[in-house]
């Protein structure tokens, strides 16, 4: 049975979509919140840090649930936001980008904070002595030797996010050409018994995904192709 291009591809073109915007947001959100607890030690750090991992180890389906309260046209976010943009959250593409961005965010944190643990904070500490600003040692200095790991971060930001699955059908659903990313087709072409358009999506984001972390492994090790044996 042929595969009807249009049915296939829009998934497609959602799941990027949400995954590149949600990715973005993620990077921004995870690299200010590890600035912030890695700058200087304050009372309840670990408090926060444990708040900021929890979607790691959360059920999808829990994150979902909270979204789904936090964003329903019953709370009160849902109903400023719904009065603004003159429609609801939920059960819109925009739903999706706030599932993953939620569950890409622990990701992207772990590796960004790990990436300014790395830094000799006695580099930053030479820049401060010969006249530069805060501003000055972040973006000359900090970002720079934390660039690694920060490419990192949105690499792994951005699979998660392209990869989400229960949180996205919780608050954002499964409606085709709408809210349908590739996850969720999957899941709707396996329970329809279509093999065939299952495996075609599967194939899809598997070798999107191959991909993308090859590039990431390559720019972390641009010369690992060339060692000697």
């Amino acid at each position: 049975m042929p595969v009807n291009m249009e049915m296939f591809l829009s998934p497609i073109w959602l799941s990027l979509k949400i995954a590149l915007l949600s990715g973005m947001l993620a990077f921004v959100f995870g690299v200010l919140a590890a600035r912030l607890v890695h700058k200087r030690p304050f009372r309840g750090r670990t408090l926060l840090e444990t708040i900021f991992m929890l979607p790691l180890v959360l059920p999808p389906t829990v994150i979902g649930f909270l979204l789904l309260l936090a964003f329903g046209r019953r709370s009160w976010i849902g109903r400023l936001a719904e009065w603004l943009w003159d429609q609801p959250v939920v059960f819109s593409w925009g739903a999706g980008v706030i599932a993953a961005t939620v569950v890409a965010f622990p990701l992207v944190y772990q590796s960004a904070k790990t990436g300014f643990q790395t830094i000799d904070p006695d580099l930053e500490g030479a820049a401060r002595s010969m006249g530069a600003g805060e501003r000055q040692v972040l973006f000359h200095v900090t970002l720079p030797l934390a660039g690694p790991a920060l490419a990192t971060a949105f690499v792994l930001g951005f699979a998660r996010a392209l990869g989400e699955f229960g949180a996205t059908i919780m608050i954002a659903g499964n409606i085709p050409g709408r809210t349908q990313t590739v996850p969720t087709a999957i899941y709707t072409a396996v329970d329809s018994g279509d093999y065939a358009l299952a495996w075609c999506w599967t194939g899809a984001i598997v070798a999107f995904s191959f991909l993308l972390l090859l590039a990431g492994n390559f720019r972390k090790n641009p010369n690992a192709g060339n060692s000697a044996p």
